[in-house]
């Protein structure tokens, strides 16, 4: 087991020696992302003040976990809901199955937007009754995002396991004694599934960085009431509708009047500029990425 890992290591450090390597689409944009992102917070370090930037940095990092523990959590959600749906179908014949089925149809039928609303409003209520730490509020917001995404990875996970369903590898298998679950878990989704699940995790991790985003700004703006993001830990999306943000964003108006305004945007207005850039370039870079595997691997 041992020798097995090692020699997989071996050949992915030989891969990325290799200079084909660096000339596929998802890894340029995957140093142009780092770099990117690494060059802004030099400028940040040198201009930007220290208050500014410290709370733009955390709120980088926060919406960057939240995003990758909802890819986490989605995860095992469309895991379990693919096997539920998989093997649930003869354990728990007629009424259960019926409810199962039920409350997946509901949570579809909501639009995520408004079903993360709905979750926010709910945390807030909640955190009238009892405190939550930063990480804690983290864990719960990452949650309620995973409830209304996961379903885009169940249904990839199911539509790979109908596909090879119907071939004849499927059949052989079962015939020779093979158990489903190992048919299920490890010949398709893992052997025969895995990069098509790694590029739509990709694509969950955009979806929930851009949904993450949006609604901490409709919240921070006001238009859900309810909510309290003060208890929040900050993020992009909350950070974007701060006061001085926007007051930054709106000033490149001024460009169009006198473009050599431009000069002092990147000095005077460099926390909105900062905010939005990371917004736009995170999500470019995501879709870039996204792309590339595709188009290495012919999904």
């Amino acid at each position: 087991m041992f020798n097995k890992i090692q020699s997989k290591i071996l050949s992915l450090l030989k891969r990325c020696t290799q200079r084909e390597f660096y000339s596929r689409l998802d890894v340029k944009w995957t140093a142009a992302w780092v770099r990117g992102i690494f060059i802004l917070w030099l400028w940040d370090l040198i201009f930007l003040n220290d208050p500014a930037r410290l709370k733009l940095e955390q709120a980088f990092v926060n919406t960057i976990s939240l995003a990758l523990l909802v890819v986490l959590i989605s995860s095992l959600l469309a895991w379990g809901t693919t096997l539920l749906l998989e093997f649930g179908r003869h354990i728990y014949k007629g009424a259960p199955f019926c409810a199962i089925d039920g409350i997946i149809n509901l949570i579809r039928s909501l639009p995520q937007v408004l079903g993360i609303l709905i979750g926010y409003v709910l945390l807030s209520r909640l955190l009238e009754y009892t405190t939550l730490s930063s990480f804690e509020a983290i864990i719960w917001i990452a949650f309620i995002i995973s409830l209304f995404v996961f379903l885009d990875i169940a249904d990839l996970m199911r539509e790979r396991i109908s596909f090879f369903k119907k071939s004849d590898f499927y059949d052989a298998m079962r015939v020779n004694g093979v158990p489903e679950a190992h048919i299920i878990n490890y010949e398709i989704l893992y052997k025969s599934s895995r990069i098509h699940i790694f590029n739509k995790l990709i694509s969950v991790f955009g979806m929930t960085f851009f949904l993450l985003c949006s609604v901490d700004f409709i919240v921070s703006v006001g238009l859900a009431s309810d909510v309290n993001l003060v208890n929040f830990p900050a993020t992009l999306g909350s950070m974007l509708a701060n006061i001085d943000s926007k007051q930054d964003i709106l000033a490149l108006g001024a460009t169009l009047q006198n473009p050599f305004y431009i000069t002092r945007i990147f000095f005077e207005h460099l926390q909105g500029v900062s905010v939005a850039f990371s917004l736009v370039f995170t999500l470019l870079s995501v879709f870039k990425i996204s792309e590339g595997v595709a188009r290495e691997y012919h999904l």
